[in-house]
């Protein structure tokens, strides 16, 4: 049975996934896992794979979401989605990625996309 943070990560990815197709997203992968590590979304937006990480916080009172997609999970991020273009024969197609952030709000949740959070990140 999955704990509370489990469910609440998972409730926030499907959250960010109804908000990406609202935003003309579509998605293509959910939960993207290799033993380099997952990708909570891979979608394609127009001409682009994007392989987004969603961040979701409770509380104002644990930071900003955004400031949690460390250099680490960027490299982690940038590891899997290498792979993932290499198993299905992307490597040319552009990509990128973005962050998408659930702020906790009074009237339920605050959702940020942000396009092109992070480059690449190879070492």
């Amino acid at each position: 049975m999955p704990s509370k943070r489990q469910r609440y990560g998972r409730n926030s990815e499907a959250l960010a996934a109804r908000h990406l197709k609202l935003c003309g997203y579509r998605i293509l992968e959910q939960n993207y896992r290799t033993r380099h590590g997952e990708i909570d979304i891979i979608a394609r937006d127009k001409d682009a794979i994007v392989f987004v990480e969603v961040k979701a916080r409770k509380t104002e009172s644990c930071g900003n979401p955004k400031g949690a997609v460390t250099a680490e999970k960027q490299r982690k991020i940038s590891m899997v989605a290498l792979q993932y273009l290499k198993s299905t024969g992307q490597l040319t197609t552009r990509a990128r990625f973005d962050v998408v952030a659930i702020h906790p709000s009074n009237v339920g949740e605050r959702i940020e996309v942000v396009k092109n959070a992070f480059d690449l990140a190879y070492f």
